[in-house]
This record gives C-alpha cells, structure tokens and sequence, in this order.
C-alpha cells in the first residue's frame, strides 16, 4: 500500500506543472562548500540558489515535517530516493551522504520554522502535501 504523503505528493504533481524554483528556469550557483552554505540556509533569508546546499536543506525540511505530518522516521524519509519527487538532480540520501546530513544535522536541529528560509519551504511542502 502506497504511503498517503506520497499520494499526496504524486497528486500535487500531476495537478501542477509550473513550479517558481524549477531548476531549468532559475540561475543556480554551484559551490563545494556544502556543509557551511547549507546551515547560511538555515538562518539566513536572502540566498541565492545554491547547490547541493540547497538540496540538503530541503531533505531536511520536508523529511523533518513528514516525519511529524504523517508519522513516518526521519531518518528513512531522508534515505527515500523519491523524497523530492525527482526533482531536484542535486539529491543524495541519506546513505548516499551521510556525513554531510549528519554535519549540517548537528547545527540546525531542532530545525526553527521562523529564521531562514524554513519558513519558505514550508509553505511549499504545506502546498504540496494538501496540509
């Protein structure tokens, strides 16, 4: 049986095709310091588009928020591949990437909703998930 936030996510999709932060139509920087711009993320509003930074604090976020929402692990929601529906080409698991998330993990949580761009993503995952 299909997992309902995945439901919801799948219906989202097919219901919406054009997203404001589609990677094939915003200017994205590329940058090796993964670990120190994704906490910038966490307290920091006005970023550009950096990946894979930008990815990891998404994971987080969605996987934070899933894990309350609809009462899965947290740390499984971080290692599903399909976690942000294929569509960030910047993605690592959990597995995949461990010491990153674990890095970044031990800086920003308990993840807070009002600093950052949380609040930003959040209103995307609320849109996503029907919440």
């Amino acid at each position: 049986m299909e997992k309902e936030w995945k439901i919801r996510q799948a219906l989202y999709h097919k219901l919406n095709s054009d997203y404001t932060d589609d990677l094939k139509k915003i200017k994205i920087e590329i940058s090796r310091d993964v670990v120190e711009n994704a906490i910038r993320y966490f307290y920091n509003v006005d970023m550009p588009f950096i990946y894979p930074s930008k990815s990891y604090v998404v994971a987080i976020c969605y996987a934070y928020w899933l894990s309350k929402d609809f009462g899965e692990d947290f740390y499984e929601l971080l290692n599903d591949k399909d976690l942000l529906y294929g569509n960030d080409p910047y993605f690592k698991t959990y597995e995949e990437d461990t010491k990153t998330y674990d890095e970044i993990l031990k800086k920003v949580m308990p993840l807070d909703e009002n600093k950052g761009i949380v609040s930003d993503i959040k209103n995307y995952y609320m849109a996503e998930f029907f919440i």
